[in-house]
């Protein structure tokens, strides 16, 4: 995708971790201010997804150093904006080996200056989370380019892993039995205004070197937090904060109740054990602005999350993936089973593509014909609908009580449940090549919708576990 005509003869500025929550909202931002972008992703396809114009797309990873300095090659400014938080336990050995491989090739692309987001850190910081995030900010200070490292805490802004948690927890429960966290206290920023500082603070010689706490202008805890979004959204939830929930069961607990992936979950309850409030008048002085208190933050966010465009392609946590419902799960609860073959990609695309074909559905009929039938009778478009050819689909078909919404020939089908449901849900087939083989998994995404969306989740997931490891089965037999 090449640069956009205006913007061509000005520095570029590359935003790496362009697909992360940042990321994917600094391009635009950057983009809106007639900068020259370019955006960096391991995987390059979901940048597209976004149907960005005027943005350079490059694949880069920062554990590959071979990557990096065709994604570095020009470039004035770089936005470090990737950590590794849900790869699991091992996730601060991988985040210090991406900054010292990051840090290297920007010195030998002769970068003027790196913009890191870190994360608000106290003194007696125990959490692994924290402490990763500043080891990152001092790895890249310790290269020939200059950095300036901005520290935030609780961002508010649709897709914030610390937000959504707040917004599943008050969205779900109407009780809640919570650990001693929610007394921590936090300047929670609204995303506009940190994308403001970040994207600024690089235009300022005097930055260079330096670090800044941003916040907004509210120091709350969590549970005034969770009680005044409840009062946005028309919820009164009675917290009962019980000290005997340690951090591990507190991730447990979230992991449950939520539907933050398992190892945010983790990380997150590490850094919410603590106070962390920005008290740096520095950078506000510097690039003056409104700075939202929460209400106001909270509106914007739930705002930009009914007005987010429909993306070129699926994304998990768009809005049309979520049937254009807010107070649906930003994240998605997800059941798969993956099975390899030796069949081709052709061959296995031929095959999903023939889903719901005469009430086939590759696996458990009976069970698809049952769910069908209750959908039918509660008004749902099951038994309704016929498939426009029994053998082709392309995006916008439907089949049965489901919808095409992506599909590339030989790789994948995503399909958007239509039926009656406490929530929302995507069906996706993939192949992917695996040496002289392939690989082809189902795969469910659920969104709930409250605390019955999420009991019709756990109900239905020994279902999932016996049909999708049946689907794949028929699929790879089908195809042989």
């Amino acid at each position: 995708m090449s640069g956009d005509t205006a913007a061509r003869g000005k520095p570029i500025e590359l935003v790496f971790g362009a697909s992360g929550y940042i990321g994917s909202n600094l391009v635009p931002f950057l983009v809106a201010g007639g900068r020259r972008v370019r955006a960096s992703s391991r995987n390059p396809e979901v940048l597209e997804a976004r149907g960005w114009t005027g943005v350079d797309i490059v694949t880069a990873d920062a554990l590959d150093p071979s990557s990096l300095d065709a994604a570095l090659a020009g470039v004035d400014t770089a936005y470090y904006l990737v950590h590794s938080m849900a790869a699991g336990k091992g996730f601060p050995e991988l985040d210090a080996e991406a900054a010292r491989n990051f840090a290297a090739a920007a010195g030998r692309q002769n970068v003027r200056r790196i913009v890191y987001l870190g994360g608000l850190v106290p003194e007696d910081v125990t959490s692994t989370h924290l402490r990763s995030r500043r080891e990152s900010g001092e790895i890249l200070r310790s290269g020939e380019v200059d950095v300036t490292e901005i520290r935030a805490g609780m961002i508010i802004g649709p897709g914030s892993a610390a937000w959504e948690v707040i917004r599943d927890l008050v969205n779900y429960l109407p009780v809640m039995v919570t650990p001693r966290w929610v007394q921590s206290r936090s300047t929670p920023i609204a995303l506009s205004n940190l994308l403001r500082y970040v994207a600024e603070v690089a235009r300022f010689d005097e930055t260079a070197g330096e670090t800044y706490d941003v916040g907004g202008p509210d120091v709350l805890t969590y549970a005034a937090i969770m009680r005044r979004y409840g009062k946005l959204v028309g919820k009164s939830p009675l917290i009962v904060p019980v000290p005997v929930l340690t951090p591990r069961l507190s991730s447990y607990w979230l992991s449950l109740v939520t539907s933050v992936p398992a190892s945010v979950a983790r990380a997150l309850i590490d850094g919410l054990a603590h106070d962390v409030i920005a008290d740096d008048p520095r950078l506000a002085r510097l690039i003056p602005q409104p700075l939202k208190g929460f209400d106001a933050a909270a509106r914007e966010a739930l705002e930009a999350d009914r007005q987010h465009a429909a993306p070129a392609r699926w994304v998990e946590g768009s809005i049309a993936c979520r049937n254009f419902r807010p107070e649906y799960s930003f994240n998605a609860k997800r059941s798969y089973h993956t099975r390899a073959t030796p069949a081709s990609a052709a061959a296995l695309f031929r095959e999903v593509c023939r889903f719901g074909s005469r009430g086939d559905f590759f696996y458990a009929n009976g069970l698809w014909w049952l769910r069908r039938l209750l959908d039918w009778l509660i008004g749902g478009p099951s038994f309704r609908r016929r498939r426009r050819h029994p053998e082709e689909l392309r995006i916008g078909d439907v089949v049965d009580s489901w919808r095409v919404i992506a599909l590339e020939p030989g790789r994948s089908l995503t399909l958007l449940m239509e039926m009656k449901a406490p929530g929302a849900g995507v069906l996706e087939f993939m192949i992917d090549d695996e040496g002289d083989r392939r690989r082809i998994s189902a795969s469910a995404y659920w969104h709930p919708a409250g605390v019955w969306g999420l009991l019709y989740w756990y109900a239905l997931l020994p279902f999932h576990a016996v049909l999708f490891r049946g689907t794949t089965r028929r699929l790879v037999e089908r195809a042989l």
